[in-house]
């Protein structure tokens, strides 16, 4: 599969930039898109040191700052080393500008104030990161969501994805022989979510996984046979406790989270 690197600069954190690129990469399925954020870019040598490394990696750049003078730079920058370039900011900024016969305040981050919301934010990511890998069994009583799964389907990302959907996830890795907390069996089916994969794709994963380890790819882990028999417990597990089952093999972390708030629906998560 043929690969596309695309650097995220931004003179805030770069959200915008990133949600634009994603969305416009989805529809080029057959390329496996690496993405590299590059955030509080605010001064001119910084700038040049990244825009230097997007250069010698030949990536796509996608970026957004209030400061025109950091934006033209970038711009007038892939101009001239042919690199592709899409510059996320400055016409909406300009089409405002049109509008309100106002200029920008050029406060970068300012979306991001520091409002309920946002540290409702703050607290789901901590609480994901308190409770991944069923660290803590309390708090599976205390989640909005529970991810159940066996290892590498996806739970510790999609945890940090939901979190920043203001979401508390707690997940728990599913190994056959291990006993499972007497908390699950007192949470909510309906917030309970179960993640699985296809047996050669889990191979596959595995077997990277343990290469950029710099280990032998061919354990007991990678093992289809295995793998196997983990996805068939984890079956009955799911099966057990009545919650909705998702195969991610062929979903990105955003298509999952989206089945996953969906579900929830009118569940109470708070």
């Amino acid at each position: 599969m043929s690969e596309i690197k695309i650097f995220i600069i931004s003179d805030a954190v770069g959200e915008t930039a990133h949600n634009v690129a994603q969305a416009a990469a989805a529809q080029f399925t057959e390329y496996e898109i690496h993405y590299q954020r590059f955030p509080f870019v605010r001064t001119e040598s910084l700038l040049k040191t990244v825009l230097a490394q997007a250069l010698k990696e030949n990536a796509a750049i996608f970026h957004t700052f209030v400061d025109r003078k950091l934006s033209q730079r970038i711009n007038l920058f892939c101009k001239e080393n042919d690199l592709p370039c899409y510059d996320v900011m400055t016409a909406a900024l300009d089409t405002l500008s049109q509008v309100t016969h106002v200029q920008p305040s050029n406060n970068p981050g300012i979306v991001h104030a520091l409002n309920t919301n946002y540290f409702d934010r703050i607290n789901a990511i901590e609480f994901a990161v308190t409770y991944d890998d069923g660290k803590n069994p309390a708090g599976f009583l205390e989640a909005d969501v529970v991810l159940l799964g066996v290892s590498r389907t996806s739970k510790t990302p999609l945890s940090l994805y939901l979190a920043n959907r203001n979401l508390k996830v707690a997940n728990l890795p599913l190994v056959p022989k291990a006993q499972i907390p007497d908390e699950i069996w007192q949470v909510d089916p309906n917030k309970i979510f179960g993640l699985t994969n296809d047996p050669e794709k889990l191979n596959n994963i595995r077997r990277q996984r343990m290469v950029q380890y710099g280990l032998n790819p061919d354990t007991i882990y990678s093992n289809t046979d295995k793998i196997k028999a983990e996805l068939e417990y984890a079956d009955k597990i799911f099966k057990k406790i009545g919650c909705l089952v998702i195969n991610v093999a062929n979903k990105s972390i955003e298509e999952t989270a989206t089945l996953i708030t969906e579900s929830l629906g009118n569940v109470d998560t708070h």
